[in-house]
């Protein structure tokens, strides 16, 4: 698998430039990943950390259904993994595999980029009921560009711990 990421504009609109960032982001995740197989995706960092790329994948699928499609869209829809609400139940790949993870993942990225093309705006809003607050897509996205970023370093760390790749 070949991984392309986009090019953030210089010179978008704001909806334009989040939208490429945040997808920009979203294909640096699958770009650490690719070509390892399943045992190389759940090689951990260090003990007593579960966190693994896959954990990652995993993690990063139920953070973008729970923004976009639980906040923004207001659907009724369980976590994928985590029968009560813990985020972190998707870090622990043991067993999990590549196909899963992927598919669970890309399932809930193409939901998040219909939603955010169906909005009308950035302004739009969704309730957060953990914060007991609405808040705006325009957070949302930012807060998305925010969580890959910070898990993306991660990701660089875990893959050079796997087969000593660095970079980009």
């Amino acid at each position: 698998m070949t991984v392309e990421r986009p090019d953030p504009p210089r010179m978008g609109s704001e909806r334009e430039t989040l939208r490429v960032f945040l997808d920009f982001h979203r294909s640096t995740l699958a770009f650490k990943c690719d070509g390892l197989s399943d045992e190389d995706l759940r090689s951990r960092s260090m003990p007593p950390s579960t966190l693994t790329l896959l954990g990652l994948v995993r993690h990063m699928a139920e953070v973008e259904r729970t923004w976009f499609r639980r906040v923004i869209a207001g659907e009724d829809v369980p976590l994928v993994w985590s029968t009560d609400g813990d985020f972190q139940v998707a870090y622990d790949a043991e067993g999990a595999s590549r196909p899963e993870a992927f598919e669970a993942w890309q399932d809930e990225v193409a939901r998040a980029r219909e939603i955010e093309a169906k909005a009308e705006s950035l302004d739009v809003t969704g309730h957060q009921p953990r914060w007991g607050e609405d808040v705006s897509l325009r957070f949302v996205m930012l807060h998305m560009i925010h969580e890959y970023a910070r898990h993306n370093g991660h990701a660089d760390f875990l893959r050079e711990g796997v087969d000593g790749v660095v970079g980009a």
